[in-house]
């Protein structure tokens, strides 16, 4: 499969305002672990949003990330702290 990633500019703002660690933890994952691995089940703790089967949310740590899958493109939306339960 030719996958192409892409980011989204509110995922990339995320990520610059997270804290040092968390910041080196998801940037390793998106733009290095996943480029090379690149399969659903490999994202963990995976979960679809919707019906159609585009919107999804895996987690990294206690951060959460949105993606959107659309064929061979998947591109990266948001990345937020978990909220405490």
């Amino acid at each position: 499969m030719n996958l192409e990633v892409r980011y989204a500019r509110s995922f990339l703002l995320d990520l610059k305002s997270l804290e040092p660690v968390a910041y080196e933890r998801v940037y390793s994952f998106v733009f290095t672990e996943f480029a090379d691995k690149w399969q659903l089940h490999y994202l963990p703790e995976l979960r679809q949003l919707d019906n159609a089967g585009i919107f999804y949310r895996f987690t990294i740590d206690n951060y959460l990330i949105g993606i959107e899958i659309r064929g061979e493109i998947v591109k990266f939306l948001r990345v937020i702290p978990m909220p405490d339960v």
